[in-house]
Order: structure tokens, then sequence, then C-alpha cells
């Protein structure tokens, strides 16, 4: 496994990567950076689920079977071909990460479903990371714009609010033409029921231990309620 030099440290308030393994500490000074969450419901979502007519969902589903499987049976590359950024700018390869169960998500600080996500992820990661497990968070404002805070204050917000020590990563675009590669693989490797859209806030994608995507959770699935799936890839 690839390791960081010890200066690569969270600043003022969380330490990232940490040998051997990975942690972000977080002490409980309090946070200047104090978004309040605002509901998921808009005019483009309401629990979960984006609002389409009939007509454009029959045209979406498609238009999108053929390219779902596709994704599945075409690519051959795994998430450690892909290096990314984290919140303090620096590049992290995410081979750094083989041999781990990892859950990556899409998170935002202003939304209806940021407390409840946070909190789950906090309690699977403090469960499972001792057994492989690691969760990946990309802040994206790319949905009712949701996470507008710089990356210092959206670490900020993750430490002191809710105490993550999970990794947390550079700002990224999950949709679009500027959409992260990272994010261009898992949404190819796992069309959901919108193809390439990732829908919402926490959506979540689950990969093995070998690098490759086996689930897709809309962003009302809960963290604990893929517990179940977790402990599977972690035994196998």
């Amino acid at each position: 496994m690839a390791s960081f030099a010890s200066s690569s440290v969270f600043s003022p308030i969380c330490t990232f990567f940490s040998q051997p393994k990975l942690n972000l500490y977080c002490n409980s000074s309090s946070s200047s950076y104090k978004p309040i969450c605002s509901s998921s419901k808009s005019s483009i979502f309401q629990n979960g689920v984006s609002l389409l007519t009939a007509k454009s969902w029959s045209s979406l589903k498609s238009k999108n079977m053929g390219s779902i499987i596709y994704a599945r049976a075409a690519t051959e590359k795994t998430i450690y071909d892909f290096t990314v950024k984290d919140i303090d700018g620096k590049d992290v390869p995410l081979s750094t990460f083989k041999g781990k169960v990892l859950l990556i998500v899409n998170v935002a600080s202003r939304c209806g479903l940021t407390t409840s996500n946070y909190t789950e992820l906090s309690r699977v990661y403090e469960k499972y990371k001792n057994q492989g497990l690691e969760i990946l968070a990309f802040p994206c404002n790319q949905f009712g714009a949701q996470e507008p805070g710089s990356n210092p204050e959206i670490k900020q917000f993750a430490c002191t609010r809710f105490k993550a020590e999970f990794p947390i990563f550079d700002k990224v675009d999950v949709n679009g033409p500027n959409t992260a590669p990272v994010y261009q693989f898992l949404k190819s490797s796992a069309g959901g029921f919108l193809g390439d859209l990732v829908k919402w806030n926490f959506e979540k994608f689950l990969v093995d231990k070998n690098g490759k995507v086996v689930e897709r959770y809309p962003p009302t699935t809960s963290p604990l309620q893929i517990e179940k799936d977790i402990q599977k890839l972690l035994a196998a």
C-alpha cells in the first residue's frame, strides 16, 4: 500500500493520511462555518427521486438501457487507475486503497440529508474501519448549490460538527462536461435508473477489494441500510 509523507496533514483541525492507516482527526472546537441545512425538497427533487414526466422517463429508459449493459461489460478499469486531490489540494492515488472496501459519496453541507448521512457515515466508518472499510467523501455543489463553501470551510464543517474521520477530497463535479474522471468511471460502471446521472447529494457507490463497483445506491438509502452489503464485501 502506498504511503504519504507525514507533512500531509489537515490544518488547522484535521489530520488526514496518518500511517499506518488513514485517519482524519478532529477536535471539538466550534466552527465559524455553520451552514443551515435546507430541505431536500426542491422543484427537481422530492423524497430522493427526481421528478420526471412519464414521457421523459420512458425516453430516458430506452436511451440508457443499452449504455447500462455496455458499461457493465466494457469497462476494464478499476478505481485504482485514478488519482484525485484531497481537501488540501494534494494528489492522492486511489491505488492507496487497494484491498479495501470503499463507500464513495458525494457530500454537501447544506442539504436536508446532511445530518443523517454524515452521522451514519461516521458510525459505519468507526465500526468497520479496522476491518478494511474506507469512506471517500467528495463535496459537490451541483445540487441546489448546497455545498457553496471553500475547501477549508467544508473541512472545518465536517470535522467540528460531525467529527468525520474518513477522508474528504477536493470539491468536484459529478455530472456535466466537467465531471471528475473518477465519477465518469463510477457512473459508467453502475448506471442507475437515471443512467449516467448522479441524482442528488449523498448518492453512494460501493467498491469491492478489487477496485470494481458492485452496487450503487440512491441518496435516500442511508449508510446504515448499506451495512449488510459492506459486511459481505469485507468477509469476501
